[in-house]
């Protein structure tokens, strides 16, 4: 999405009239159906105000293509400026900017990393140049047009208030610094002299338009670039807060201590890459020579990843560094160097089939390791056994004496990279309030069925073009084709629709069997995985009354073992039991909903949810 387009001729007037912050933000808001900061509008202000004097030279034509806060697709980022242009041998051009309005920066031991005045206060965070560049990148990976249209992208930043020194243009970011370079405060000419060797003549195709507009390469799968990426290849571009994570456990990592533990928390929603952190962090640490595991307490991503990398590796190899969050109650203190927790929300306190081995899982992944690395999304808790919380890994820290670092992961990569639709999820769900009250039309592919049928068909469709397509459902029909081979667990006979929960043959690899996508998937076959499309049946335990989402664990099926003990602590406790099974159910279908990366189809079994859900659609994207 662009949210401010002209010439260089309209920019420049825009700006000369004191105006260009109020029609950037005017374009923001009705384009992104939200406000921004006072900071954010006064950097506009006053970075834009620097690049309209670099404009001011002739020799860079009027009409070259002027763009400010360009959403990358596919993600939550937003480049600063882009200049779009023909260069002397008539080829189309994209200059990339970023615009910082720093004036100092600290080199760190950290690959991409700075620590400068951020925030409100000083923090590590991206090298201009590393930033500038990953966008570029990125931006390149996802999209075809930029490939078939030869169209070139030259990244750089531009720190306008920044007197050069040796600690920003250290040789150890000289491999970023060489891909997207860097202009300071007294660069003014060298940054017209870098525009004009890219752009002599305007951009008269609308190069960013079609860049915009243009088709979609397919999104990467993490269990599709597994292989790839444990042969140390850069599958996934790591960027802003990815990074940072990811450098900062690489630099845990190399500390890890026999005598002093350390462990980093990392929280971070469903889409903002954990896994793909996880699986970076795994590759490294192996490259470094230390001893870590992948761990997370979901089989369905272990069988998934084990999956992929059969036949390629060794069977002792894959089953070592990958492993279930149930396997280090007999482990001897620190056997580990480092411990990769994924899905930690999802850990139990007891491990075993009959939860009869060990203590607590949180207590023995900090004692088997010198490091421990916990990914977390407290809101993709989904049974009642789930224990994983900051404050029970913050218990078992302190009981460690234990280092303790807290680190957040924002940006986000699934579902079309709308943040939007994750917040107005959460706020139409009631999980928490948000300002995103309604979904815009542009947020993400969010598709209200009357009849489930057609979701199937869409669906089958869908799936011809890479297997990246499912159905998933809420776990409100019992699984009575377990044992009657020949029956059928969900039917709606008034559609013509029978199907069955996904069989026992493909188990816990059910989301990339290539005969699968007639079966229907549930939250134990799905979490910690994506595809590129979905079809969710929303049962009837959780419906919305009078505009409040009410649940019901009673219209769970029998065979669902997620709410296991919820009828006994009804009895006991109503009120706490109630609304325990309440979050679980939400945050069940808060995590199927967002399992997708293009598209998400529904079916509602409750006519009122549906209407209570489409009510809340900017746009009505509903077929009858």
């Amino acid at each position: 999405m662009i949210v401010y387009a002209s010439t260089k001729a309209d920019f420049i007037n825009d700006v000369t009239n004191d105006q260009i912050e109020e029609v950037i933000l005017r374009n923001y808001q009705d384009k992104l159906k939200r406000n921004t900061s006072f900071s954010e509008i006064q950097s506009w202000r006053e970075s834009l105000m620097y690049m309209n004097l670099i404009l001011m030279d002739h020799d860079i034509p009027d009409d070259a293509g002027i763009l400010v806060e360009f959403m990358i697709p596919q993600s939550s980022f937003r480049v600063d400026f882009i200049i779009t242009g023909i260069n002397e041998r008539k080829e189309e051009q994209v200059i990339i900017i970023e615009l910082k309005r720093w004036s100092n920066a600290v080199i760190t031991n950290k690959d991409g990393i700075v620590r400068t005045a951020f925030k409100g206060g000083i923090a590590e965070t991206s090298h201009p140049s590393y930033q500038a560049w990953s966008y570029a990148a990125f931006l390149s990976s996802y999209n075809e047009t930029i490939h078939t249209d030869d169209i070139s992208l030259y990244p750089c930043a531009y720190l306008h208030n920044y007197e050069e020194d040796d600690q920003i243009t250290s040789d150890f970011y000289e491999p970023y610094l060489t891909r997207a370079p860097l202009f300071f405060k007294t660069d003014k000419q060298k940054l017209r002299e870098f525009i004009k060797k890219h752009i002599r003549a305007g951009d008269n195709t609308e190069i960013m338009y079609r860049i915009e507009n243009g088709k979609i390469r397919p999104s990467k799968a993490l269990a599709d670039s597994l292989l790839s990426m444990l042969r140390g290849n850069e599958e996934f571009i790591m960027i802003d807060d990815q990074k940072l994570v990811f450098e900062t456990a690489l630099a845990g990592a190399r500390r890890a201590d026999e005598e002093q533990k350390n462990i980093l928390i990392v929280e971070g929603g469903p889409g903002t890459g954990k896994s793909v952190v996880a699986i970076n962090l795994l590759v490294g640490i192996t490259k470094m020579g230390l001893v870590g595991k992948y761990v997370t307490k979901n089989s369905a991503p272990r069988t998934v990843y084990k999956a992929m990398l059969t036949g390629n590796m060794k069977g002792s190899d894959i089953s070592f560094l990958f492993d279930s969050s149930g396997s280090f109650h007999q482990s001897e203190k620190n056997a580990f160097d480092v411990l990769v927790v994924d899905e930690a929300h999802r850990l139990n306190e007891r491990s075993g089939i009959y939860s009869n081995l060990g203590e607590n899982q949180i207590k023995e992944l900090i004692n088997a390791s010198k490091f421990s690395v916990f990914f977390i999304d407290e809101d993709q808790k989904i049974s009642t056994k789930d224990i994983g919380s900051i404050d029970e890994i913050m218990k078992w820290a302190g009981r460690y004496k234990a280092n303790v670092r807290k680190m957040d992961l924002k940006a986000q990569f699934r579902c079309k990279g709308s943040s939007g639709y994750l917040a107005w999820l959460d706020n139409t769900l009631q999980i928490r309030e948000t300002a995103n009250i309604f979904l815009g039309q542009d947020e993400f592919e969010f598709v209200i069925l009357d009849n489930p049928a057609e979701m199937r068909d869409i669906i089958y469709d869908l799936n011809r073009e890479n297997n990246k397509a499912r159905m998933l459902a809420g776990y409100c029909w019992n699984w009575v084709s377990k044992k009657k081979r020949n029956a059928y667990d969900i039917e709606f006979e008034e559609f013509g629709f029978r199907h069955r929960w996904n069989l026992e043959k493909d188990g816990m690899s059910w989301i990339i069997s290539p005969d699968s996508v007639s079966e229907i998937g549930c939250i134990h076959t799905s979490q910690g995985l994506e595809l590129d499309h979905i079809g969710v049946i929303i049962g009837k335990d959780m419906v919305a009354r009078g505009g409040k989402i009410v649940t019901d664990f009673r219209e769970r099926a029998r065979t669902d073992k997620s709410l296991s003990g919820i009828v006994k602590m009804h009895k006991q406790d109503p009120l706490s039991a109630s609304t325990l099974a309440g979050k679980l159910i939400k945050n069940t279908y808060r995590t199927l909903l967002t399992r997708g990366m293009k598209s998400c189809y529904v079916y509602f079994v409750d006519p009122e949810t549906r209407d209570y859900f489409e009510e809340r659609m900017e746009y009505i994207c509903t077929t009858n």
